[in-house]
């Protein structure tokens, strides 16, 4: 068993270890936790680019120390231009390419935000300076990175953009331990550091942002870049026993996080690991998806309210009520897509970060602009183009989110944030590694580190089943099959069950945290 890394001035969990000594080094030249964060994040951006940029969306959850919990909102909205009729001829917004990238990209202004709301003090340059030297002099491509280049290169190469030519520069995927630079993006994170995070969206940098995507055939103009910025959010919160649990109300799909938990805490299991606590958290998560996908979407489209569901007792009742605790329940569903970061930081006064951003799918829709270097998201393909739920394309609406980082302040006085990538996976590994950690006991790195599960599907496959890491007793394959499920079983430490990383912050200053060994990355301690 790995051991947890510990500290006392500071920590940064982060899926890349060259992102997370950056967060790192930050908190040692006297940065917060936030500003930390953004460091990781630009950096992640660079060195992480299929799973994230600054082309993507980004979600804060921030605890202080004085006890106040706040959330930054970064996911950017449609293009005006973005109707039905842009897709006239289309059933779907397809996945890659121009028309894929159809919303404005937030992580930047969620950065900004964070910053000013946190009074940061250290300079943009200080905080992207990592970043750009990464992306100027190069990154060594990861096994993990260069499984996903090769397997995406056939749907990327041929689009409209840069994507070959930074991508593929020999005619074919980087392979591990080759040199990944990219001159382009580091000249555009200079501007940011030298001209503020502000010119993302306004002036001569997002005017030529604005021109690369009209040039590829992107409907995203210099108008919807100004009008966009970054909100401030109240956090959906729930209490459990010994805890209130934090995460990010829609379009992203926290309530489905908060929802198994509090669940789960109805039913609870006598041990963790076993059958009832793997089932119970599995039928769990059909409640709350169910939920989920019946009623979230764009919150000016919304006509249910998740904090009041959340709040209702007798509702929160009734749904573990209808879980059978030896049964499992019918599960033909349509899986949520995505792939993603997420990264934390603890400073040495007590503010915790928890943070999530994505370009979507791998490298996002594909279109990498030639000027600025950034890999766009392909977010809004995950709009309805008819009907009039919640989450149908309307120029401005903001789409469904996968993306949701997770906070819980525990009444003892610890301060925990917890998150992974894997789209339909990011809820049910949250809920596995915080039952772990916070009901059964186990090490903080254990608890990432323990085999996992997922119902539904997350990097690449489209099945529903029940995937079932190898490393659980050989009795549970059993007797989940026998309740019912589905059960597929999938290699240990599988990149399918996603990057999941936590920090906890005891209340005598003692900082602990974990990083997945299923990633590319690692606990950075000061």
């Amino acid at each position: 068993m790995r051991a947890t890394p510990r500290s006392l001035r500071g920590m940064v969990s982060a899926p890349h270890h060259l992102a997370a000594q950056a967060g790192r080094d930050v908190l040692a030249d006297g940065g917060s936790a936030v500003e930390a964060a953004v460091a990781t994040a630009a950096c992640l951006a660079v060195v992480y680019p299929h799973m994230t940029g600054i082309g993507g969306d980004g979600f804060w959850l921030v605890a202080e120390p004085d006890g106040r919990s706040w959330a930054i909102d970064g996911c950017g909205a449609a293009a005006l231009a973005a109707d039905r009729a842009l897709y006239r001829d289309l059933a779907t917004i397809p996945w890659r390419g121009a028309l894929a990238a159809n919303t404005v990209a937030g992580t930047v202004a969620g950065w900004l935000a964070a910053l000013e709301h946190s009074h940061a003090t250290l300079p943009p340059d200080r905080l992207l300076r990592d970043a750009i030297h990464h992306a100027r002099h190069g990154v060594v491509v990861t096994s993990g990175g260069a499984q996903v280049a090769s397997a995406v290169s056939s749907a990327l190469r041929a689009l409209p953009g840069d994507y070959a030519h930074i991508f593929e520069p020999d005619g074919r995927p980087l392979a591990e331990g080759d040199l990944l630079r990219q001159p382009a993006l580091a000249a555009t994170l200079e501007r940011l550091a030298g001209e503020g995070l502000d010119g993302f969206y306004r002036g001569a940098l997002a005017q030529a942002i604005a021109d690369d995507l009209a040039a590829v055939g992107s409907p995203v103009a210099a108008a919807d870049l100004a009008a966009f910025a970054a909100r401030t959010v109240p956090p959906l919160s729930v209490g459990i026993e010994g805890a209130r649990l934090f995460n990010l109300p829609p379009p992203t799909q926290g309530v489905a996080s908060l929802l198994i938990l509090a669940l789960f805490d109805r039913l609870r299991a006598a041990e963790g690991e076993g059958f009832d606590h793997v089932h119970r958290l599995v039928e769990a998560t059909k409640q709350a998806f169910r939920w989920r996908d019946a009623h979230v979407g764009d919150p000016a489209t919304m006509v249910a309210d998740a904090q009041a569901l959340l709040d209702d007792g007798a509702a929160l009742d009734r749904m573990a009520a209808a879980i059978d605790p030896a049964r499992a329940a019918p599960w033909p569903h349509p899986p949520a897509l995505g792939d993603t970061t997420w990264f934390g930081a603890a400073d040495a006064r007590g503010q915790v970060v928890s943070c999530i951003q994505s370009t979507y799918f791998e490298f996002g829709s594909g279109i990498v602009l030639p000027q600025t270097g950034i890999v766009w998201q392909n977010r809004g393909c995950s709009f309805a183009l008819d009907g009039d739920g919640p989450n149908r394309l309307r120029p401005g609406a903001r789409p469904f989110h996968t993306l949701n980082p997770a906070l819980a302040r525990f009444d003892d006085g610890r301060v925990m944030a917890y998150g992974t990538m894997g789209g339909e996976g990011q809820p049910q590994t949250q809920a596995a590694v915080f039952t772990r950690y916070a009901l059964f006991g186990a090490p903080l790195q254990a608890a990432v580190d323990a085999p996992r599960w997922l119902l539904g599907r997350t990097w690449g496959d489209q099945s529903t089943t029940l995937k079932i890491e190898a490393g659980f007793d050989l009795a549970l394959y059993a007797q989940l099959a026998a309740a019912g499920h589905a059960v597929e079983p999938v290699s240990a430490w599988s990149s399918m069950m996603g990057h999941a990383g936590a920090i906890v912050r005891h209340p005598d200053g003692a900082i602990e945290g974990a990083a997945d060994p299923r990633s590319d990355g690692m606990v950075a301690t000061w």
